[in-house]
């Protein structure tokens, strides 16, 4: 079987940061300046201690002019931090949300190319969680508490070596009463943190892949009265998220220890600083430097200890959205098509493919099947017999777990998208429109053709008049998911956008299933007129539209069982008793 990523419900967070460089290196200029202005703002914050603790020597030994420039350098101090906090906070905050928008551009574009199977692997409200609400929690990091989290490390990295300065003795008394209690803690924060972080952050994407699921299938659940079941396993996914975020709650708040650690110390600080005071060991300022300092480092840890959460928070997202953008990450193609050797008509080649859905079992076995420039062929068979999943093989949406599938002798797998996306279209028999226009979905090919073409193609296919019927036109709103329009109607709009985008194969599967027959013998009369070098692939149950095509493959259970002109009954869709189809469907007409 072709190998195929999946997305883990817990994604690995370890090298995190590394793993996300690329994404950062766009922005390392500004980050960079970002976190220089930051450094200098925790520097400008560390030394009002040592100020303070000039000034208590000055007045200690009743200096005046010490006194003064203590003071004179703390306002100044003052004004530059002010200024500093300022601009590194815009900075910081404008860097990382150009670092979040990247990640978020990046993100639909890899989900607009991933592979079919791989968006069909998973629930979509998992894939909307990952691309969307994760994006959004790294946003509110970013805004909300990066800026905090950079100033807390810096300011704790400068206060330790200006109190080794002071004395290492005092600072030595406090780390051994308050780093080992601290680390304890924070190891056992960090030892369940993943687990609970990541629990809730997979429990929540069930929830809202869940509910997106409902919103979908709300018809169904209404008419079939399986929404009670349908709200039964809510709840209990529901009661699971629930009991993921107490857990996650009761992880973080762990952290909340380090306050009690943190007044240990400074009592053990005050008794060793008055005792070394009396032996003259320190003076009284730099006893007054440590208890200011301790007050940064304490509150440095602190601000860490309540960030731990969040950071943890922002960290199991990235890394779950990182985990969505390796897995989407299609590989480099097409070396050969993009040498110009790829001409823009030729022969489409099934040869000896194989495909599977599950690990167990193929769903189509060796089909091998020639389709040359400009031919015309119908495939049949019974539902579930493969035809879906052959014109997604012939689309190179899909990739075969065995044989290939080739294009003027090229390898699907070896061309460009845009190359080949350019050259194979494919309508099926669901079409997705965008929200606005007519002429807005119909512009959405290659090369966006202006109204003037449109129309023109339009005419061609010899739907004006039922263009001319809709209120506006061309104008005329398709509304959400083209609500707006009935089946048939999306369904002429996606052969009119294949049309426009002239391909060399055009691929229907099921194209004019929900046609009237008077729009489907319109739109079957417009394929007619295709240009001669135009290959077309139809994959439909009307007899009608099967009748006017020359060949007729069939398919069995995933296997090629028949090739023939359409009038034969085992090659078409057909009792299988050599009726031509043309008669069955004067039949079923009659």
């Amino acid at each position: 079987m072709a190998e195929q990523p999946l997305l883990q419900e817990e994604a690995d967070e370890r090298a995190v940061l590394r793993r996300a460089m690329p994404y950062l290196r766009p922005h390392r200029t500004r980050l960079g300046i970002a976190l220089g202005v930051g450094l200098a703002d925790s520097a400008a914050l560390v030394a009002v201690a040592p100020l303070i603790g000039l000034a208590v020597n000055s007045l200690d030994s009743r200096d005046r002019g010490g006194l003064g420039l203590a003071v004179a350098l703390l306002v100044g101090l003052g004004l530059v931090q002010l200024v500093l906090a300022r601009v590194g906070e815009l900075l910081l905050i404008k860097g990382g949300e150009n670092v979040v928008r990247t990640l978020r551009e990046q993100a639909v574009e890899n989900l607009a190319t991933a592979p079919l199977r791989f968006l069909e692997t998973h629930r979509s409200g998992e894939l909307l969680r990952r691309a969307t609400g994760e994006v959004a929690a790294l946003a509110a990091f970013v805004r909300l508490h990066l800026r905090n989290l950079v100033s807390a490390v810096a300011t704790l990295a400068f206060t330790l070596i200006m109190l080794v300065g002071y004395s290492w003795v005092l600072l030595l008394v406090q780390l051994a009463v308050f780093l080992p209690l601290t680390l304890l803690v924070t190891r056992w924060f960090q030892r369940d943190a993943a687990a609970a972080f990541g629990g809730k952050a997979g429990a929540e994407a069930t929830v809202a892949a869940t509910f997106s699921e409902t919103l979908t299938a709300r018809e169904a659940l209404q008419t079939s009265r399986g929404l009670t079941g349908w709200s039964a396993r809510f709840e209990r996914e529901n009661r699971h998220a629930v009991r993921a975020a107490r857990r996650a709650l009761r992880v973080e708040n762990r952290i909340d220890l380090v306050s009690l650690i943190e007044g240990a110390a400074l009592v053990v600080l005050l008794v060793v600083g008055g005792w070394l005071v009396t032996r003259d060991a320190v003076s009284v300022g730099t006893v007054v430097v440590f208890v200011i300092a301790s007050r940064n480092l304490f509150d440095s840890f602190a601000d860490l200890s309540q960030l731990v959460g969040e950071v943890q928070t922002a960290r199991t997202g990235l890394a779950r959205l990182l985990d969505l953008l390796a897995a989407t990450t299609a590989p480099a193609r097409g070396a050969q098509a993009r040498s110009g050797k790829l001409p823009a008509r030729g022969d489409l080649r099934c040869v000896a493919v194989d495909y599977r859905y599950r690990a167990e079992g193929l769903d189509l076995h060796g089909i091998t099947l020639d389709l040359p420039q400009g031919s015309r062929t119908g495939v049949v068979g019974e539902t579930g017999s493969g035809k879906t999943t052959l014109s997604k093989l012939l689309c190179g949406l899909y990739e075969p777990d065995g044989g290939c599938v080739t294009f003027a002798g090229t390898d699907l797998t070896d061309i460009p998208e845009e190359e080949l996306r350019r050259r194979i279209v494919l309508v099926p028999q669901e079409v997705r429109l965008v929200s606005g226009t007519i002429a807005d979905n119909l512009a959405l090919v290659q090369g966006a053709p202006d109204r003037a073409r449109i129309e023109r193609t339009v005419d061609q296919l010899g739907l004006r008049e039922w263009l001319a019927d809709l209120p506006g036109g061309l104008d005329a709103e398709v509304g959400q998911r083209g609500g707006n329009l009935s089946a048939g109607e999306r369904q002429i709009l996606g052969v009119v956008r294949a049309v426009l985008a002239d391909p060399a194969v055009l691929v229907l599967d099921e194209a004019t299933a929900d046609i009237d027959p008077v729009t489907a013998g319109r739109l079957e009369h417009a394929l007619d007129e295709l240009r001669a070098d135009c290959t077309l692939v139809v994959i439909a149950h009307r007899p009608a539209t099967i009748a006017r095509l020359p060949r007729v493959v069939r398919l069995d259970g995933g296997r090629l069982v028949s090739d023939g002109p359409a009038g034969e009954g085992p090659a078409g869709d057909g009792p299988g008793d050599g009726t031509p189809l043309v008669s069955e469907l004067q039949v079923r007409l009659t």
